[in-house]
């Protein structure tokens, strides 16, 4: 699915009107129809409708819904917030046909002197900004909106919730916090930031039939990463396979204390689908990690506790990652130095590998080209510095992909996957009980094994964040987001596997 910026959907919409054709009061009748309907499906129980909207063309969808639930008997109040100009002609006409209903209720809000009490059972219609809102709210505005918040009513926002930018950060601003937002035909950026969590409540996006030439025609710069989009890279298997063709995976991991995260990794790389799992680590983890993951091979540093040479070359696997459990000892930044020097492949790094790149910025220029770095916001700012939000760390993110000529994935809810080529991609898959210690390192684990198996860089990010979060929503269906841990995500590879392959 598209993720557009609020430039692009209005596009879009006028595209649709255009080739289809279709009027613009029409489409918003398509648009207020399908709110209605969630509202009468979601909310049948409410005891009446308080539908509050601003004089463009977001008020206009709030002026059909409030005819669409009247028409159903709904007891329904409208507030229009008052401008002092007359709205669009979208506005303008649904209005007429609101008029034309009998025993309409609708009252202009110009002054706090004009803000009603709200009652038991009632629900809230934010219709008052939609996606062309470009600054923060203030005045009669914003008393406005803290009176809805303020309310204890459930809030629904149409298309988005009032007083949120749609493609740059609204941190600090005032805007309405909803419980649910129904938005249209596809997600806008502001939906998969984390700062934004509070004012979008459950996003709900619903088909209105825009022209689908337009998606044809403007690819965009963001998507989401779902089902269908993944399914695209998955590269099904030979009956007369054998473990050769699956790739022979290096990792480069674990210290002393920290070995743990290295059988993860080792394990999550089998799991993804890897022929052959070679592991280097330091000399006391020899006997757990045969004992613990004995499918995998094993040969150790002469240093009891951390890595501090190549015991192998790492040109001659097919795919090297290495970070998790690493430890950042002198000896052990040497050692990156090392692999960095003899590596012509793109390679994973992640957790301490990333601390050491980020304690000299020339390591970055050493990567090899398609590389992938998974850093959570933390080792993302060591790496490249602070962001003042999450909008500008997203966009420093395609920034860095860029100049580096590698894949960032920014982890967190809707891992953000960006690419070298100016893409990016936000994941659909994940919760909040993934947020354990060593979940970093499963995904570690399984990016290398995606690359050994021949995915491209690409697509082996894309891949691997989307079946990692899918396995954690596997985990926490069958148990609970609260006692998730990062072996039950490995547990889960082979049904989300499945559910990829469409097995179910």
């Amino acid at each position: 699915m598209k993720v557009y910026s609020a430039e692009a959907i209005r596009l879009w919409d006028q595209y649709t009107i255009t080739h289809e054709p279709v009027s613009s009061l029409d489409l918003m009748e398509r648009a207020a129809t399908a709110c209605s309907n969630w509202l009468l499906e979601n909310k049948k129980d409410a005891a009446s409708f308080a539908i509050f909207c601003g004089k463009g063309n977001n008020g206009g969808d709030g002026l059909a819904i409030a005819r669409m639930l009247q028409e159903k008997d709904y007891p329904v109040s409208v507030f229009i917030l008052e401008f002092g100009h007359k709205g669009t002609d979208d506005f303008q006409q649904n209005l007429a046909r609101l008029h034309a209903l009998p025993d309409t209720d609708i009252h202009f809000v110009q002054s706090e002197e004009h803000f009603h009490p709200f009652t038991e059972g009632q629900v809230i219609v934010d219709a008052l900004f939609g996606s062309g809102l470009n600054r923060a709210v203030e005045g009669l505005t914003a008393a406005l909106i803290r009176h809805i918040n303020q309310s204890g009513c459930p809030v629904i926002s149409i298309d988005i919730p009032s007083g949120l930018f749609t493609d740059h950060s609204s941190r600090g601003n005032l805007t309405v916090q909803a419980e649910t937002t129904l938005s249209f035909q596809c997600y806008k950026p502001a939906f998969l930031v984390a700062e934004n969590e509070k004012a979008i409540g459950n996003v709900e996006i619903l088909d209105i039939g825009l022209h689908p030439g337009y998606e044809k025609e403007n690819p965009g710069r963001f998507e989401l990463l779902d089902d269908n989009l993944v399914y695209q890279f998955y590269r099904p298997r030979s009956r007369f396979a054998h473990k050769g063709i699956f790739g022979h995976a290096l990792l480069l991991a674990g210290s002393y204390g920290k070995t743990g995260a290295a059988v993860l990794a080792a394990r999550a790389c089998l799991r993804s689908g890897a022929g052959l799992l070679s592991c280097q680590l330091p000399s006391s983890a020899y006997a757990i990690m045969q004992t613990a993951v004995p499918e995998a091979m094993v040969f150790t540093d002469f240093h009891s506790s951390f890595l501090t040479q190549l015991a192998t070359d790492p040109g001659s696997y097919d795919a090297c990652g290495i970070g998790p459990g690493l430890g950042t000892a002198a000896e052990t930044r040497a050692f990156l130095k090392e692999l960095l020097e003899k590596s012509k492949k793109p390679l994973v790094l992640d957790a301490d590998a990333l601390n050491i790149l980020a304690t000299e910025a020339t390591l970055l220029n050493q990567l090899p080209a398609g590389s992938i770095l998974t850093p959570h916001p933390k080792e993302f700012e060591r790496l490249f510095g602070a962001s003042a939000n999450d909008v500008d760390r997203i966009e420093k993110a395609m920034e860095k992909a860029r100049e580096h000529q590698v894949i960032i994935v920014l982890k967190g809810h809707h891992s953000f996957i960006a690419l070298p080529d100016g893409h990016g991609y936000f994941n659909a898959t994940g919760n909040p009980g993934m947020a354990t210690a060593g979940s970093g390192d499963v995904l570690t684990g399984m990016l290398t094994g995606l690359l050994a198996q021949g995915y491209a860089p690409a697509a082996a990010a894309c891949t691997g964040v989307y079946l990692h979060g899918l396995a954690g929503d596997l985990a926490a269906r069958e148990g609970a987001e609260e006692s998730l841990v990062a072996g039950d995500i490995i547990d889960y590879l082979p049904p989300a596997w499945r559910l990829l392959k469409g097995l179910f």
